[in-house]
């Protein structure tokens, strides 16, 4: 029972430990007790104040790695983490209640092979180390009579939850049922309706229908909320002119990046090595009486034409091979010849020429990026001094007169990406930025420095019809095209229901075989699968869509595809399902058992813990 107990826990014990010293890393020891010394009763159990500090911490920290931004705690109260650090606890605490209510616990021995078997314990030697033991416990601020509980009551969830869920299986049927839909298949005809098909096209709406078009389809032109900013920004482009650059300083960079401007003679090399030099005569001799290729001979040795492929290289990289392979012709096999890792036939796939740039052709792209370096470090120096005059109550206006720097404004929305909305940190200021904020200088990727002022929030609001009047009109075409497409359809779904035969319809028409639901059609509407799935075999149906109609018939109704590939989804699908029902039977399990240990929650200590951050 011990060893079936061990097996069982572990899992849970390294998820235990994820908890302690992942979460909580940079976190260190955490007491806020006072003369609290709970937030919670679950029947026989407490919640700790210490517990729910660690809880919580693990929660924030989550959110902090994922948005990379530190989160406050009013901010984690508004998104709901202090309840879902309790809600958590209160579960456990409940599931801790009902082991100790069916007297359930593993022994000091058990106990003890865990704790020696978790590596944090563990010095360089592999074996249970104390000092580190207390170490690790001291850093997430708990003791070793704190962690030993926690580690046997998480021992003991493992008993019970196995209890409860071992042998939970979904009915077979169930499984079969949905994999037979999922891999239902479908033939049918389709016949697409396309403008072209129209005796004539739609003609171009008129003012009074754009109009009632548009009165009756405000919803679809409406303008997204909108912060109208006012900007200050200060580009290395702005101080480029004003920046001088000694010639002596261009020379120096172009001399230091001159494998940048200088490129020797390369060949496209693939080189095959062989352990001796009579082996590499031999793979030779084939080739040159076309007795092999030289593919052939790579997959002789067991290798793929990537691992022999040595890339763009040249005459140094090769040593002695080089005057060979530089005057072997293209796609030519020449060797064998001495390498690194013995004899090797060399096969020429390329040449790349000598590639020079003389310093007079460089000189402006680097004048132009030293120039640009250094702009960039004299917007660093300014970017303080700019701070304070907004800290000193500067508005935008008197420091833009003040400096270098040029006044902008904009309406910003989250669809924003022209000019300076173009750059991430200052659309993640612009969406984070309220109105009565006081601006502050911040930093673009480029070394651009910027500061921002909310003039005022509009709500989503209606587009006036002047602005949308182009796309009201080609909304109203399109309509009215929709429509014509479909009653075209129609009349051909009509005709072929005497005949039955698409050749005569004059429309472009394929047939599909043994489609899923799943399978993609171009230029078909979301919904086509569906209603193709909805149909009984010989129905005809027209199918509506953006810029065309569809005539499709059905024509067969086929069962799942019987595929390895259908067996392997089948079984990952019983699986997922087995996994599901197991857990929703041991998560109502523990709602049973927290209503049963009716939990007692004291908000004042809640409150005191909240404050405290």
């Amino acid at each position: 029972m011990a060893a079936g107990m061990k097996n069982l826990s572990k899992t849970f014990v390294w998820i235990l430990m994820g908890l302690l010293f992942v979460g909580l890393a940079g976190f260190g020891a955490t007491n806020l007790t006072g003369t609290v010394r709970s937030v919670a009763q679950v029947g026989n159990e407490d919640i700790s104040v210490n517990e729910y500090v660690r809880e919580l911490q693990r929660e924030i920290r989550a959110v902090e790695q994922q948005t990379g931004q530190p989160l406050q705690m009013s901010q984690a109260h508004e998104i709901g983490l202090d309840r879902l650090a309790l809600s958590r606890l209160t579960a456990l605490a409940a599931l801790d209640n009902e082991v100790g209510e069916l007297g359930i616990s593993i022994g000091d021995e058990n106990l003890q092979e865990e704790i020696l078997a978790i590596p944090a314990f563990q010095g360089v030697n592999g074996s249970f180390d104390r000092e580190a033991y207390q170490f690790q416990l001291e850093q997430v601020g708990m003791t070793d009579s704190e962690f030993e509980s926690d580690l046997r009551k998480e021992s003991s969830r493992t008993i019970v939850q196995n209890a409860v869920v071992s042998g939970v299986e979904m009915p077979a049927v169930v499984t079969q049922v949905l994999t037979d839909y999922i891999a239902a298949r479908r033939s049918f005809t389709v016949a697409t309706v396309l403008p072209d098909a129209l005796e004539s096209p739609v003609a171009a709406p008129t003012d009074e229908q754009i109009q009632a078009y548009y009165d009756e389809n405000q919803d679809q032109f409406t303008l997204p909320r909108t912060k109208q900013l006012t900007y200050a920004i200060l580009s290395p482009d702005m101080l480029l002119d004003s920046v001088e650059i000694d010639e002596e300083m261009v020379r120096r960079l172009y001399d230091q990046r001159a494998s940048e401007f200088f490129q020797p003679e390369r060949r496209l090399v693939e080189r095959l090595t062989y352990p001796d030099e009579e082996a590499a005569e031999h793979a030779m001799a084939q080739l040159e009486v076309g007795g092999t290729t030289f593919e052939n001979l790579v997959r002789d040795r067991q290798l793929e034409l990537s691992d022999v492929d040595l890339g763009d290289v040249t005459r140094e990289d090769l040593g002695e091979a080089a005057d060979s392979v530089f005057a072997a012709e293209l796609d030519t096999v020449v060797g064998p010849l001495p390498s690194t890792f013995g004899p090797a036939l060399f096969r020429v796939n390329g040449a790349l020429a000598e590639n020079s740039t003389p310093f007079e052709e460089a000189a402006p792209a680097l004048r132009e990026e030293l120039a640009a370096d250094r702009a960039r470090r004299q917007i660093e120096a300014q970017a303080e001094g700019i701070n304070d005059l907004l800290a000193g109550g500067a508005t935008l206006e008197e420091v833009v007169q003040e400096t270098d720097m040029e006044l902008g404004q904009m309406d910003w929305t989250g669809q924003s990406d022209d000019g300076i909305a173009a750059y991430d940190g200052f659309r993640t200021a612009a969406e984070a930025v309220n109105e009565g904020d006081f601006p502050e200088v911040g930093f673009l990727e480029d070394g651009s420095i910027f500061a921002l002022r909310l003039n005022v929030v509009l709500p989503q609001r209606p587009e006036p019809l002047e602005s949308a009047r182009d796309r009201v009109a080609a909304a109203l075409t399109l309509t009215e095209t929709n429509k014509a497409l479909e009653d075209q359809a129609k009349s051909v779904l009509e005709s072929l229901k005497e005949d039955g035969d698409f050749n005569v319809t004059g429309l472009p028409f394929r047939v599909e075989n043994a489609l899923t639901r799943t399978a993609f059609l171009d230029d078909v509407p979301a919904d086509f699968m569906t209603q193709v799935f909805e149909m009984e075999v010989g129905e005809m149906r027209v199918i509506p869509g953006a810029g065309s109609a569809f005539v499709v018939r059905l024509d067969e109704t086929l069962p799942p595809a019987e595929t390895d590939e259908l067996r392997q989804a089948q079984s990952a699908l019983e699986a997922q399902m087995n996994q599901a029902l197991a857990q929703n039977i041991f998560d109502a399990f523990v709602r049973d058992a927290q209503a049963r240990a009716r939990p007692v929650i004291d908000q004042q200590a809640l409150n005191a813990v909240q404050s405290s951050y």
